[in-house]
């Protein structure tokens, strides 16, 4: 099954996105990866990805990137296609690519030049695996509250504390790791690190099982010393350069959820019109007709939020560097990934007793699909973002 590239004639795409989709859309049906052990697979697809030349889109221009233009610049319509086409046919293979884009972001906006030139380009390649470490057992949503702690010692940073839920845990080769170097200034005490996965002190061996497998651990930092040069940015500028980062890849989540939902609409569409019962086919119902309707809108509309968040980062970048499309992001992926689990939901009852079958792409999904309202801001987040910024103007 191919992935539709309709969607590619709206507004929102230059001719550059519109090449780039449809070269995608023709690329990964043909990629077979067994993905019955999730850590192995991710490897394969990190590997085919970066041979393919897709990994590019992770990095600036001036470090082996694919697009051109500033040497800070991403551009966030490329990788709300890339993901939703990778999520449409594996939403392993879409985490992959975006975790090289996300572990990676915070050295695109913030690395000097000897960081970028030692990480971007073997991300690029997909030689170097990447990963963000943010979230700690009792700091997720509330960044602030973390504890693990960075100190100068003989010219160096030691590390202590431990991370959690960090996606490529132990597969990594690299972590952007944010730590407090200000234990009582809250969010405006943290300073990001990158931190080589084979430094001494840092443990990475408890992974995590989650309900769709995925490369998860925990990451345990016992006097973990890295060099003076492994900070990135600013002292104390952190927590900004970690919200930074995850504005430029929220829309991307709402553009994964999407490639989940019109999966699930099109594995709707072809069982309704396979399974027969009372004489005619399941799309002759009118029933049928209706779900499908309110399906077809509901992906509709979280489309149009989302690929409107990432014109409008890109426009923002054009006109002035640096400016904010927070609340719009974040209208992206509340609707987009709450949208998605409506519909996957609304296709696993159309297909019966089959969509609960497990191995079935329809159950596989339904058990996608529900991270992704928790991750990179859970929704409850993105109303509270929604909210203050309506209050506000």
């Amino acid at each position: 099954m191919k992935a539709s590239t309709a969607h590619l004639g709206l507004p929102f795409f230059d001719d550059v996105h519109r090449t780039l989709g449809q070269q995608l859309a023709d690329w990964v049906p043909a990629q077979q990866v067994d993905e019955s052990d999730d850590r192995s697979a991710c490897r394969q697809w990190v590997q085919r990805l970066g041979d393919a030349g897709w990994l590019r889109y992770c990095v600036p221009a001036g470090n082996g990137g694919a697009l051109g233009g500033a040497l800070e610049k991403l551009d966030s319509r490329a990788l709300v296609i890339l993901r939703e086409t990778l999520a449409f046919h594996s939403p392993l293979a879409d985490f992959a690519f975006a975790m090289q884009g996300l572990g990676s972001g915070a050295i695109t906006l913030a690395g000097t030049p000897e960081q970028q030139a030692a990480y971007l380009p073997a991300v690029a390649r997909g030689e170097k695996i990447a990963a963000f470490a943010l979230s700690e057992p009792d700091a997720g949503s509330d960044a602030g509250a973390m504890t693990t702690s960075a100190d100068q010692a003989d010219g160096q940073w030691a590390l202590n504390g431990r991370k959690t839920w960090i996606s490529n845990g132990d597969l990594a080769d690299f972590y952007v790791t944010f730590a407090k170097t200000d234990a009582s200034a809250g969010t405006r005490g943290i300073t990001a690190f990158i931190v080589d996965a084979r430094v001494a002190g840092l443990d990475s061996s408890e992974h995590i099982a989650v309900m769709s497998p995925h490369p998860l651990a925990t990451l345990r930092f016992a006097h973990c010393r890295i060099p003076a040069t492994a900070q990135l940015g600013a002292l104390h500028g952190g927590f900004k350069l970690a919200m930074q980062t995850l504005d430029i890849f929220r829309a991307s989540v709402a553009a994964a959820a999407l490639g989940m939902a019109r999966r699930a609409l099109a594995e709707a569409v072809r069982f309704s019109r396979e399974r027969r019962m009372f004489g005619q086919t399941l799309a002759d119902f009118q029933l049928t007709q209706a779900k499908i309707g309110e399906m077809a809108a509901l992906i509709d509309a979280a489309a149009l939020l989302t690929y409107r968040a990432a014109w409008l980062r890109d426009d923002s970048e054009q006109r002035a560097a640096g400016t904010r499309v927070t609340t719009e992001a974040a209208m992206a992926k509340m609707t987009a990934t709450e949208n998605a689990q409506r519909v996957i939901d609304m296709a696993l009852q159309m297909h019966g007793g089959m969509g609960v079958k497990v191995g079935t792409r329809i159950e596989s999904l339904y058990r996608e699909i529900r991270s992704l309202r928790i991750y990179e801001g859970a929704t409850e987040v993105q109303q509270l973002i929604i909210g203050k910024s309506v209050l506000q103007s």
